[in-house]
């Protein structure tokens, strides 16, 4: 039932009304007493949101409404009001004929294996507490998640400057970022900002083809920076003041060299780039690699000495801050950095960039072709980290074979500091892919 983003899919298919009071009988039920509700821009998530509320009161849970906001708002929210838990009805970037619930702790980060594991339990077998007709939940509505939110954001960062920004919503539900950045002093453009689930502006996950508009705003004007978010800005990227899209690896590095000090380590996922561990051991940092998805980088951050957590989709994770990823707070921290140290363009150049290879294969028993090549690879190299997939290090790069999550193929990826060696490890990679299938 839960991905490693929540529960995700069509509505009226995977994603209905019955799912999500299921979803909130069962959260109750699980002995979560109070519980922050929000929701993205998208037209079904009304109902759902409904659906989830009575499912709560139903079994005897409080519900905190705070409407549309941004994903991290409502995260952040859990704890502002003392909240055991948070559900945002959302699909992130998925397209608008989507929807789904993500849940959420008081620190900021989702719902770990093991409390999806007791949800989803209590859905497959209709496992429910359900209250008495006199102790049934009550649901209010909070009107300050918001606030809260931009008045932390503010004093995370220091903007001395007054920069330029370009600020893309794609119709979403980060109207948040523009405001916070108005009230740090930056002179501020808005693009796709008026709220629409059907995402009429572009598709709602931001990349470098969908936000050709937001490039030439930037590249045409005098803005110094562009950003963009997702649906439910949990996600955040840029372009530089060319209107020249930043790669989400490289603004990684850029995030994490910033964050980093000596002894220090960043978190992120075992497809990530060398740049990353280069960018932060000028600083006598290293790197910790996890699983793909940002659930995992966010539970590794809870870790003393991570002080950063990333993930090339977007999601960026101060921890000291929340272990939500934050849309708006890394905008506001990149204008920072663009404040103090920029152009964006200088420090994208800074950062080391190696050639990498990626390629999906369509395969029958992608787990079964996985595990083949596990035990191959474990006969031909000494190290062989399978946290997620099998990655093989070599002095000179890496290559990573992983089973998509979603699809029937495997991916390979390699990553060398020289165009043959990547070529090398890729050719390696997938020939004992194909050996495999």
């Amino acid at each position: 039932m839960f991905g490693t983003s929540g529960i995700r899919g069509p509505v009226g298919e995977e994603v209905t009304a019955a799912l999500a009071l299921s979803v909130g009988r069962a959260v109750a039920s699980d002995g979560y007493e109070t519980v922050v509700l929000g929701r993205d821009v998208r037209d079904s998530g009304s109902m759902l949101a409904d659906a989830v509320a009575a499912g709560l009161n139903e079994c005897g849970g409080d519900v905190l409404e705070v409407g549309v906001e941004a994903t991290p708002t409502v995260a952040r929210a859990v704890s502002r009001y003392g909240a055991d838990a948070g559900i945002v009805i959302t699909a992130s970037h998925n397209p608008p004929t989507d929807n789904g619930l993500k849940l959420w702790t008081p620190s900021g980060k989702a719902f770990g294996p093991e409390q999806r594991e007791s949800i989803a339990r209590r859905v497959r077998e209709g496992d429910y507490a359900f209250a008495d007709w006199d102790e049934v939940g009550r649901r209010s509505r909070r009107d300050d998640a918001r606030d809260h939110h931009a008045e932390r954001i503010r004093e995370a960062v220091s903007i001395d400057e007054s920069p330029s920004v370009a600020v893309d919503l794609g119709n979403g539900a980060g109207a948040i970022t523009p405001a916070v950045l108005d009230d740090l002093g930056c002179h501020v453009r808005t693009l796709n900002g008026q709220q629409d689930g059907s995402f009429p502006g572009r598709p709602s996950e931001p990349n470098a083809e969908t936000l050709e508009e937001l490039a030439r705003l930037v590249a045409e004007t005098d803005a110094e920076v562009g950003i963009a978010h997702d649906g439910d800005a949990d996600r955040m990227v840029a372009v530089d003041e060319t209107g020249t899209f930043v790669p989400k690896d490289v603004l990684l590095a850029i995030f994490a060299r910033r964050a980093a000090g000596e002894g220090d380590r960043i978190a992120a996922p075992v497809d990530t780039s060398l740049a990353v561990d280069d960018a932060v051991a000028d600083a006598g940092a290293t790197v910790t690699r996890t699983r793909v998805g940002d659930v995992y980088v966010a539970e590794r951050t809870t870790a003393d000495d991570v002080v950063f957590g990333g993930e090339p989709s977007g999601a960026w994770i101060w921890p000291g801050e929340t272990r939500c990823p934050d849309g708006p707070l890394a905008a506001a921290k990149l204008v920072e950095l663009v404040a103090a140290h920029g152009p964006l363009s200088a420090l994208v150049e800074d950062v080391d960039r190696y050639p990498i290879r990626r390629e999906s294969y369509e395969v029958d028993e992608k787990d079964a072709v996985v595990a083949s090549v596990r035990d191959r690879l474990r006969e031909r190299f000494e190290e062989v980290d399978t946290n997620d997939g099998v990655r093989v290090e070599t002095d000179e790069g890496w290559f990573l074979v992983r089973a998509s999550g979603t699809e029937p193929v495997v991916r390979v990826t390699a990553e060398a500091r020289t165009d043959a060696r990547a070529d090398e490890l890729f050719e390696l990679a997938a020939g004992v892919v194909s050996d495999a299938a």
